[in-house]
């Protein structure tokens, strides 16, 4: 009877033995050697056999997102908005006068275009609209035009000037027929002081780097 005893005693402490051995094993396996269980996959996002990760972590955005009000583009510029607002007036407004004009009264087309440019432009202008040649085509075709102008682009930029790029369009009225004529020029406006001139205009495909030296 005591050897029977004996002998269950000793297979009771086996299975328990046996069994804390599997335990230990079931553990270690789960948590701590770096092996990932369809279950502890679940638990961590890490991809284990046969399972998916859900926990992806997010990729910060590369595109700088600035909140609405905050970031003023002016300030960075070497002109203030009112400044530049003022200039690309003048440049429209010159450009507008400049298709302006009437086979009648060439000198009026000058004096127009001339209360918005330099002493030296103003007198370039002159030569170049009072032209003979331009003036007796004129004349012989009746011509008459009316002219608008847009700012489409700034081309360059400094503390004291500005070239702008400015589309002109003419209607023009003649003995050959009415048809738009469209254009599109560099403007260069430069600070006098308070105020603003333009300095030269040439066809925008022509180039204008903006040079407001004399």
């Amino acid at each position: 009877m005591q050897e029977t005893d004996g002998r269950r005693r000793a297979a009771f402490v086996a299975v328990v033995v046996v069994l804390a051995a599997i335990g230990l094993y079931l553990t270690t396996l789960g948590s701590g050697d770096g092996r990932t269980t369809p279950e502890s996959a679940e638990r961590t996002g890490r991809p284990g056999t046969g399972t998916i990760a859900t926990n992806v972590p997010a990729v910060p955005s590369q595109v700088a997102t600035t909140p609405s009000g905050e970031f003023d583009v002016y300030s960075y510029l070497p002109l203030s908005r009112d400044e530049l607002a003022a200039a690309a007036d003048l440049a429209r407004r010159f450009v507008g006068a400049y298709g302006t004009y009437s086979h009648a009264d060439p000198a009026a087309r000058v004096a127009r275009t001339q209360r918005f440019t330099t002493v030296e432009f103003g007198e370039e202008l002159n030569r170049s609209l009072t032209a003979p040649a331009l003036v007796q085509h004129d004349a012989a075709e009746q011509t008459v035009s009316q002219g608008s102008a847009k700012v489409s682009a700034i081309r360059d930029m400094s503390v004291d000037s500005v070239v702008f790029v400015v589309a002109s369009t003419q209607h023009i009225t003649a003995l050959s027929g009415a048809r738009d004529q469209t254009d599109v020029y560099a403007v260069t406006v430069i600070k006098l002081g308070a105020d603003w001139r333009v300095y030269d205009m040439q066809p925008a495909d022509a180039g204008q780097d903006g040079d407001s030296s004399p």
